[in-house]
C-alpha cells in the first residue's frame, strides 16, 4: 500500500466526518436564516415605533428612547449574568476555539447570542449580524461535537466548519463564508478543514435559501473604471487604510472606556439605547446595521457633505454601539464605511477633477471591498464577499489594486487587524481575571 492511501476504516470515518459537517451546516443554516428573519421583524417593529412617535410629541419620543434603551439594557444583561462569552461579536473567540487557544464552551451561548443580537441589533445600535451568525454557527458545531463525542482536533475543525456556515447565510455569500474562514480563522489550507468548511458553507447557505433568498444588494451593472481613473481607485485604497486605522484603534478605545467606566454594564448599554432611540427618531436610515446606507452608497447616491456627515456619524456610532458590550458583529457596519468612502471619492474628484475620477457607485463597491481589506486583513475575503453580496464581477481588477493600496497604507500604519486586536484584548482580560481570582482566593485563605 502507498503512502497517503486511506485505509478503509480512514475513508469512512472521513465521509462520515463531511456528512457531520453537512449537518453542521444545515442547522447553522436554519437557525441563521430564523436570526435574519428576527432581525426583520425587529426592524419593521422599530421603524413602527418610530413612526408612532412622530404623531406622539415628546410622550413619543420619550416611550421610543425608553424602548430603546429598555432592548439594549436586556441585552447586556443576558450577557452580563447568562452567558458572558456571547457579549461582541464573538469571531475572536471563534477563532480561539479553532486555534486550541480557549475551550469550545456553552451551548447556552447560542441563545443568548440569538435573543441578545435580535434585542441591541433591533433597538438600533450600529452593529452587524455576521458576527452573532457565526458565532452560533460555532455553538452548533459544538453541540453535534458532543453528542458525538468527537476529538478536539475534529472539534476544532467542524467548530470552524459551522462558522463558514454562519456566514455563508448571514450575507448570502457560501463562498464568502468559506473563505473568510480559510483565510482569517484558519490560515492554512488543509485537505480535511476546507473539505468540511465548503460542505457545510454549501449546506448552510442550501438550507437558508429556503428562507432567505437573492442578492444582498441590488446594484445596477456599475461602471469599469477607465485606466485614466486609477488615481480615484488608489486614493480609496488609501483612505480606507487611513479610516480603517481610526475605527480599529477607536474600537479598542471605545472597549477600553467601558472596561474603566463604574456604570453597570446594563446601564451603559441602556444610555447608549437611549441615544440610538433619539437619534433614530431624527433620521431612522442612520441607525441598526446600515444595509440600506450600502444600497444607497452602491447606488451613487447623495451628496458630498450628506455622505460624509454619515460617514463620520456611522464611525463613531458604530464605536459607541460596540462598547456597549451587547451581542452584535462589524462587518455590516464596517461595510456602510467602505461604500460611504467610495462615494466621497467619487463626488468630490467628479467636483474638482471628473475625468480622472471614477464614478461615485463604482468606487462604492471598490471602498466596500478595500475597507473591509484595511481593517481585518482578508483581501481575498473582501473581494468575494463584495461579489457575492452585490453579482457584480466587473469590478474585481480596480477592487483588487484597491485593498492592495489599503492594506499597504495598514501596514505601513502599523494597523493590526481588527479581530487579532480584539483577541489580544480578551486574553489580556482573561489574564487580569485569572489574577484576581488568585488574589481572592489567597486573602481568604489568609483570614481563615
Amino acid at each position: 500500500m502507498r503512502s497517503g492511501r486511506l485505509t478503509d476504516q480512514q475513508l469512512r470515518q472521513k465521509v462520515l466526518f463531511i456528512i457531520t459537517a453537512a449537518l453542521v451546516g444545515a442547522s447553522t443554516g436554519l437557525v441563521a436564516a430564523s436570526f435574519r428573519l428576527s432581525l426583520h421583524w425587529a426592524a419593521q417593529r422599530r421603524a413602527a415605533a418610530q413612526h408612532w412617535a412622530h404623531g406622539h410629541g415628546a410622550a413619543g419620543l420619550v416611550l421610543l428612547m425608553l424602548g430603546c434603551g429598555l432592548a439594549a439594557g436586556v441585552a447586556a444583561a443576558l450577557v452580563r449574568w447568562v452567558e458572558p462569552h456571547a457579549e461582541g461579536s464573538g469571531i475572536p473567540r471563534i477563532e480561539a476555539i479553532v486555534d486550541g487557544r480557549t475551550a469550545l464552551g456553552r451551548a447556552r451561548i447560542l441563545p443568548v447570542k440569538f435573543v441578545g443580537g435580535v434585542l441591541s441589533i433591533g433597538a438600533g445600535l450600529a452593529l452587524g449580524r455576521e458576527g452573532p451568525s457565526v458565532q452560533m454557527g460555532g455553538s452548533v458545531a459544538g453541540c453535534f461535537s458532543r453528542a458525538f463525542r468527537l476529538p478536539d482536533a475534529a472539534t476544532r475543525t467542524l467548530v470552524a466548519a459551522g462558522a463558514a456556515a454562519g456566514l455563508a447565510t448571514a450575507f448570502n455569500a457560501p463562498l464568502a463564508g468559506a473563505v473568510f474562514v480559510l483565510e482569517e480563522l484558519v490560515r492554512r489550507f488543509e485537505h480535511r478543514s476546507a473539505l468540511a468548511t465548503l460542505t457545510a458553507s454549501a449546506s448552510g447557505f442550501a438550507v437558508s435559501h429556503l428562507l432567505v433568498h437573492g442578492y444582498e444588494f441590488h446594484v445596477a451593472a456599475p461602471a469599469v473604471p477607465r485606466l485614466v481613473q486609477a488615481p480615484s481607485v488608489v486614493l480609496v485604497g488609501l483612505l480606507c487604510g487611513l479610516v480603517g486605522l481610526v475605527h480599529n484603534r477607536g474600537m479598542l478605545a471605545g472597549l477600553a472606556w467601558a472596561d474603566r467606566s463604574r456604570l453597570p454594564r446594563e446601564l451603559r448599554a441602556a444610555a447608549v439605547g437611549i441615544a440610538v432611540g433619539l437619534l433614530g427618531w431624527w433620521a431612522p436610515v442612520l441607525v441598526g446595521g446600515g444595509e440600506e446606507l450600502t444600497g444607497r452608497a452602491l447606488a451613487g447616491q447623495g451628496t458630498l457633505l450628506l455622505v460624509l456627515g454619515t460617514l463620520v456619524l456611522r464611525l463613531v456610532l458604530g464605536i459607541v454601539s460596540y462598547a456597549a458590550l451587547t451581542p452584535g458583529g462589524l462587518f455590516a457596519p464596517m461595510l456602510v464605511l467602505g461604500s460611504e468612502l467610495g462615494v466621497v471619492v467619487g463626488l468630490a474628484g467628479q467636483a474638482v477633477l471628473p475625468a480622472v475620477t471614477a464614478p461615485p457607485a463604482s468606487l462604492a463597491l471598490v471602498g466596500f471591498a478595500a475597507f473591509f481589506a484595511a481593517t481585518v486583513r482578508a483581501p481575498v475575503t473582501g473581494l468575494v464577499l463584495a461579489t457575492e453580496m452585490t453579482g457584480v464581477a466587473t469590478l474585481l481588477p480596480p477592487m483588487l489594486g484597491a485593498c492592495a493600496v489599503a492594506m499597504l497604507v495598514s501596514t505601513v500604519l502599523r494597523n493590526e487587524p481588527i479581530y487579532d486586536m480584539l483577541a489580544a484584548r480578551a486574553a489580556h482580560a482573561a489574564r487580569l481575571n485569572e489574577a484576581r481570582s488568585v488574589r481572592e482566593a489567597s486573602a481568604a485563605a489568609a483570614r481563615a
